[in-house]
């Protein structure tokens, strides 16, 4: 883990020197290309033959769709604690996003004019849980709930063929929510699915969930075909601590967060050099214990950096600058740095909220920005299904009174069509 002692100065171009994210690599852009242009061709045919590529798995359009008497066979294969565990957990992330729920609004703007705005869920949402080494029934609870809650009527799941079967608490998850048009097709192919429609899986409108570079760069190809919910990349945290917080504590957060991925950015940001060097000594001697130790080892070597500050003033400045997925305050009285962090997906506040209570069971979704985007995205919630649209009730007498003014304005703009629309309506009225 490297340490960066920005303590003589506070060198934001150094920081974003150290923290560039590579472009997505043109083989994958491209093969990625390739695949959705033959779905889009083929349908059906293409995603069957991806899927023998791909997953070694001899996939026919009859066996896409997931029976719901399947899912709940798979179901039964859970450990019944965990599954009271995750019935639990949904329960919080219900209960959190029922309070983002916000009503349709009109008001009177004088003259017989009304203006509003109309919420209305989108139809149709395919959620994309990954398989392999990332399958996480949470990614069910974290996408699924904030589209039931937001009133979405379809929600369809894509996860690779073998999914349910490996890990029967995804599909205890799906038979909790009732979820239960769920198709096996993963990857590109899955997105590509989802986006276009083939003859078995009917297209939806949004497309949501986490996955390898293969799935954003899919999402990202269909992005205008469908809605999406953003770009995730590798996973990330920022520990802001002092020398109240346990080393050990400190270190067990950041290797929570590498062995994701090998990608995985683990950052601490202190102004205690005693805690850099007791932190670094703690990530080598817990990375024998985890196993997923290989991944979090090269994430580690690769992306982790202790980030020295002069203050505590500098870490707030360097914490917005970055803007993480997560961040972690590890101190004794940390309102006074958290209350100042604007760019965060989230931040966790104290030394007994480490990321992974967010992660499975407090109850915002874990579907957070990330690569910095946290500057300029939110993280995954009840608005993110549901389309606004405008309401506007005009009258004869605000025709009368405003009509003027727009005519000269759509003259003004050229627009000779736009102004006789209003001169015929006010020389009726």
């Amino acid at each position: 883990m490297r340490i960066v002692d920005l303590t003589a100065e506070l060198n934001l171009r150094e920081v974003d020197d150290l923290l560039a994210a590579g472009d997505v690599e043109q083989s994958v852009e491209a093969a990625v290309s390739e695949i959705l242009k033959d779905i889009r061709n083929r349908g059906d045919v293409a995603i069957c033959e991806f899927t023998k590529r791909f997953d070694a798995f001899d996939l026919t359009p009859d066996m896409m769709r997931v029976a719901p008497e399947h899912i709940e066979k798979y179901a039964g294969d859970a450990d019944d604690e965990l599954v009271d565990i995750v019935r639990h957990a949904a329960q919080n992330i219900r209960d959190f996003h029922e309070q983002q729920t916000e009503e349709s609004w009109e008001y009177y703007a004088g003259d017989g004019i009304r203006l509003g705005l109309r919420r209305t869920p989108i139809a149709s949402v395919g959620i994309y849980i990954p398989g392999g080494k990332a399958s996480y029934p949470s990614s069910v609870l974290m996408n699924a709930i904030p589209a039931q809650v937001a009133g979405v009527e379809r929600i369809v799941v894509a996860t690779p063929p073998r999914s349910l079967e490996e890990n029967p608490l995804v599909a205890a998850a799906l038979k909790l929510l009732g979820v239960n048009e769920v198709y096996r097709i993963g990857g590109a192919q899955a997105i590509g699915a989802l986006a276009y429609g083939t003859a078995t899986v009917p297209r939806v409108q949004k497309i949501v969930g986490p996955g390898n570079p293969y799935v954003q760069s899919a999402k990202r190809q269909v992005f205008g075909i469908v809605d999406i919910d953003m770009l995730a990349g590798p996973s990330e945290v920022a520990v802001v601590a002092d020398e109240t917080c346990d080393p050990a504590w400190i270190a067990a957060d950041l290797l929570a967060q590498a062995e994701h991925d090998e990608m995985a950015g683990a950052w601490l940001i202190t102004w205690s050099r005693e805690v850099a060097a007791s932190v670094f000594d703690e990530v080598q001697a817990q990375l024998e214990l985890l196993d997923r130790s290989a991944i979090a080892r090269t994430a580690i070597i690769n992306n982790g950096i202790t980030f020295l500050v002069a203050s505590e003033d500098d870490a707030i400045d360097l914490v917005n600058h970055i803007a993480p997925e997560h961040v972690e305050v590890l101190m004794a009285e940390p309102e006074h740095v958290s209350d100042k962090i604007e760019n965060a997906g989230a931040v966790f506040i104290g030394r007994y909220a480490p990321t992974a209570v967010g992660d499975y069971f407090a109850g915002p979704s874990h579907v957070l920005p990330t690569n910095r985007t946290a500057r300029f995205f939110s993280p995954l919630g009840v608005a993110d299904f549901l389309k606004r649209t405008n309401l506007i009730r005009y009258s004869g007498r605000g025709i009368e009174r405003f009509g003027d003014m727009i005519e000269k304005f759509a003259l003004a703009e050229g627009l000779t069509g736009h102004a006789r629309s209003i001169t015929i309506r006010r020389h009726k009225a």
